[in-house]
């Protein structure tokens, strides 16, 4: 089963390049543009103009921080609801689990969009499986993602609705944008509650990461829905329009046998 493919794109993208990209991803049949709440952008500002300048795209946040953006201080006017996915997170708080089963409830009362729950262990996993729509993996290889989504899949038993698994992966198109790719694993890799994860998992955070179509591929039939967050040189309208060109010709390759 080949999984849904989108883009993921940091909170801090300017508005003019959402604008000019996302009518693209569309037309390449993205499945969603997926923008990383980070300090010093706003993921739903972002997504409002994505959703002027598209029709059936998906919009997506992945995730924001709740401990940083309360549920309540959140602008959820001009996003579609039907095509949108809130995806929350606890970021620093110090009782995670309960902060996010808090905004979840928030967002229920709040929004008809679908929310999802980033989860990096098993206990924000469950969670996820019990009240969210959808769990975003964050630095999983295949074989880790395999290993969450059977303890999804077992944790969400009982449950009506199928709770979608996303694997949101680093991901470069050629060449010029290793340099960048690697910064990327190593900044992760300094931060406490992800080296533990990576030691845990037994692996290093660069083999997380997707430079190729056959590790794209190798996620499928084991995660609904892969995200490339795209890594470009320099982050231009030009490297992204390029990387999108790419990977959708890669998802139209078959997979190596």
């Amino acid at each position: 089963m080949r999984a849904a493919l989108s883009i993921g794109l940091p909170g801090t993208t300017a508005p003019e390049t959402l604008r000019a990209l996302a009518p693209r991803l569309e037309r390449l049949g993205f499945d969603a543009l997926w923008l990383n709440d980070v300090p010093g952008g706003d993921s739903l500002a972002g997504l409002r103009v994505v959703a002027e300048a598209t029709e059936r795209l998906g919009l997506a946040t992945g995730v924001i921080p709740i401990d940083r953006r309360p549920v309540g201080s959140l602008d959820l006017a001009g996003i579609p609801a039907e095509r949108t996915t809130i995806g929350i997170g606890s970021g620093g708080a110090r009782h995670p689990v309960a902060v996010v089963a808090d905004g979840v409830a928030e967002l229920r009362a709040a929004t008809g969009a679908a929310i999802a729950v980033g989860a990096l262990g098993p206990r924000m996993r469950r969670l996820a499986a019990e009240l969210a729509d959808a769990v975003v993996l964050n630095w999983l290889t295949p074989g880790a993602a395999t290993e969450a989504m059977a303890d999804l899949r077992h944790d969400s038993r009982g449950r009506a609705e199928r709770v979608r698994g996303v694997v949101y992966a680093r991901t470069i198109s050629d060449g010029a944008a290793r340099a960048a790719l690697q910064k990327e694993a190593d900044r992760y890799g300094s931060y406490a509650s992800y080296a533990a994860n990576f030691a845990r998992l037994g692996i290093e955070p660069i083999d997380a990461t997707i430079n190729r179509s056959s590790a794209l591929h190798a996620y499928d039939g084991i995660v609904d829905e892969i995200v490339l967050r795209a890594i470009t040189a320099g982050g231009t309208l030009e490297e992204l329009e390029r990387f999108a060109e790419t990977t959708a010709q890669w998802r139209s390759e078959e997979p190596a046998a």
